[in-house]
């Protein structure tokens, strides 16, 4: 299906002229490198393009390739030439150390002489016949070179690290603009060349698996670029290099009966979705990819920022998210909402793809085709589960990503299976993973930092999952939701009235021995209380009697009657153990119990303003 589907979107993107002609690939480009009439190497121009990014709350300068169209790319493993060549070891046939920052046109494999060899034997014999200054400066350039000559060139040692890591293309001394990649004659040539290169292709012919039409199968397919992880030269979706997967006498990807315009098709689209930023976004070590089968980009905009929280500058999209979570605040029904879009088919089938890369493979983790609207209903569905409060944005899900490991840990990661769940759970409206609730309970009961915030292990991110956890399974099994979005004060349930009790004995204590007291019963009881109330409790009850006999003021009785209250409401008997979901239900007791607190807090104190 996936494939398939790439297919058909590149039929779309050809229409609309956003992909490339058969023959050509883009490649990221470093630096420039000015030659002479004569074929010397005047200067080595930077020509990365400087954007800026925010990068854990702070504006951070950084410098990224400039795209250039190049003739397409050898695909063959070894040495092996390219057409224009962009590679530093196939231009300049030297090795840079970059510990000694030296350059070496020696090595133990010969790999440096052999790779420029073959360099400047295809590309003098492709320039037969052109006749333009720069392609004649280049042809200088490739005669006169001599590796083991310039391993003391100044110009060359001032590149450094791009000597092993850059990409490089021609210009003309004094006219940066003038490319050799953009030469007429050489486009002309490279078009015939390809042309008949792919006419007199003698491939095995079979049925394809995509098209369903009789062509010949390709037996290489062009890389993927681009995935963050991924290898330097790009990573094969469909390839066989264990004798293991031949069978009927098929070989390599001949073995996957795509033919060479179904590869080309896939390929082409799948790097044209990689290297826009709107349709892919990278969460742990998985990149998602997400398009929308008619190619309208309004979809993936209003996907990408609802998703996964990325802004597109978009008034129509700020607005939509507006009326989400005005929407959600009030109660409205979420269909309502997600059809509340302008100039947005509702109806068109919506992709998103999760790909990870391994040392030469793409890794498909899942992939999602559902109708946009549909989409939309089940991601604002899943916010409304998750809010709690007055929240107005959305919480991506790098965010939750946060929040499921410890903030002390710098190695941590999210489960891939249990990331893999929970994504599925957003998009296609299911019920959350169980161990999404144990992750959060066990996150919330182990999980502080004493020195700046006691609470840093409660906030509306962690609460909100457990909400939607609870809510989300009544929901499924045909019973009422348990949480609300704010307190509760007409829930009976046992393990929510211990939460707030566990609250406001803990409001008493602040009270009495003031607000910077070191540790709380929070910092002492919180996980034993939310585990096994019946231990618990009646000690906290007692000490509470202690501390209410210290306050003076009229607050003691309030506080008093606010206990009495709940523990009325409780009965008799504290619930000797608590299970996972009461142990949520518990936490969501004491967070909205808390939240109650500081708003009647600041009311106050705006009225007194």
């Amino acid at each position: 299906m996936f494939i398939s589907a790439l297919c058909d979107y590149y039929e779309v993107l050809a229409k609309q002229g956003k992909v490339l002609p058969a023959g050509y690939s883009k490649v990221g480009i470093h630096s420039l490198i000015a030659l002479t009439e004569d074929g010397k190497i005047e200067s080595i121009i930077d020509c990365q393009e400087t954007i800026t990014e925010i990068v854990k709350g702070k504006v951070k300068e950084k410098k990224i390739s400039k795209e250039v169209v190049l003739p397409k790319r050898t695909e063959k493993p070894g040495i092996d030439g390219n057409i224009i060549e962009h590679r530093p070891l196939y231009i300049f046939g030297l090795n840079y150390d970059a510990k000694t920052a030296t350059l070496s046109a020696e090595d133990k494999t010969d790999k440096a002489r052999k790779s420029h060899a073959a360099f400047a034997n295809k590309n003098l014999e492709f320039l037969a016949g052109i006749d333009t200054p720069l392609v004649n400066a280049y042809r200088s350039f490739i005669k006169s070179w001599e590796p083991e000559n310039e391993t003391q060139n100044e110009i060359l040692l001032g590149a450094g690290k791009l000597l092993t890591t850059g990409r490089f293309a021609f210009c003309l001394a004094g006219h940066p603009e003038l490319l050799l990649h953009n030469e007429p004659q050489i486009k002309q040539k490279w078009e015939q060349i390809y042309a008949a290169e792919a006419e007199g292709f003698d491939a095995p012919s079979g049925q394809c698996c995509i098209t369903g039409n009789v062509e010949p199968i390709e037996s290489i397919h062009t890389k993927i670029k681009g995935l963050p992880g991924g290898s330097a030269m790009g990573n094969t979706m469909v390839s066989f290099n264990s004798p293991a997967e031949e069978s009927y006498g098929k070989k390599q990807s001949n073995n996957s009966c795509i033919s060479g315009t179904a590869m080309r098709k896939y390929t082409e689209a799948l790097n044209y979705l990689l290297a826009d930023k709107r349709h892919r976004t990278l969460i742990d070590e998985t990149t998602y990819v997400y398009w929308a089968a008619s190619g309208e980009e309004s979809c993936e905009d209003i996907f990408n920022a609802l998703a996964f929280g990325d802004t597109m500058d978009s008034e129509q999209t700020d607005n939509w998210l507006k009326t989400v979570f005005d929407g959600i605040r009030s109660g409205k029904a979420t269909q309502d909402i997600a059809s509340g879009i302008e100039n947005i088919d509702s109806d068109v089938s919506f992709y998103v793809v999760g790909i990870k890369p391994n040392s030469a493979r793409l890794a498909l983790k899942c992939i999602y085709r559902q109708s946009f609207g549909k989409i939309l209903q089940n991601t604002v569905q899943h916010y409304s589960d998750m809010q709690i409060g007055n929240s107005t944005k959305p919480v991506t899900i790098r965010a939750i990503c946060r929040e499921l490991i410890s903030p002390k840990s710098t190695n941590d990661k999210v489960s891939p299976a249990l990331m893999a769940k929970l994504f599925d759970a957003i998009i296609n409206g299911t019920p959350y993973p169980e161990s999404l609730l144990a992750t959060v309970v066990r996150r919330v009961k182990t999980d502080s930092d004493e020195e700046n915030n006691k609470y840093i292990q409660m906030n509306n991110i962690r609460m909100g999952l457990i909400k939607a956890c609870i809510n989300r399974s009544a929901r499924f099994n045909g019973k009422k939701e348990e949480i609300k979005m704010s307190l509760d004060t007409e829930n009976k349930n046992p393990a929510y009235l211990c939460g707030r009790l566990f609250c406001k004995l803990e409001e008493i204590q602040t009270k009495a021995l003031g607000e910077g007291i070191n540790r709380t019963i929070k910092d002492a009881y919180f996980a034993s209380a939310s585990t096994r109330p019946a231990v618990v409790f009646p000690r906290l009850i007692a000490l509470s009697q202690h501390h209410l006999a210290k306050l003076e003021d009229k607050s003691a009785f309030y506080l008093n009657r606010d206990v009495t209250e709940i523990m009325g409401m409780l009965g008799s008997e504290f619930p000797s153990n608590l299970s996972l979901k009461e142990q949520g239900v518990f936490m969501l007791g004491y967070y909205q119990q808390r939240n109650k607190r500081f708003e009647n807090k600041a009311a106050a104190t705006a009225a007194e303003e």
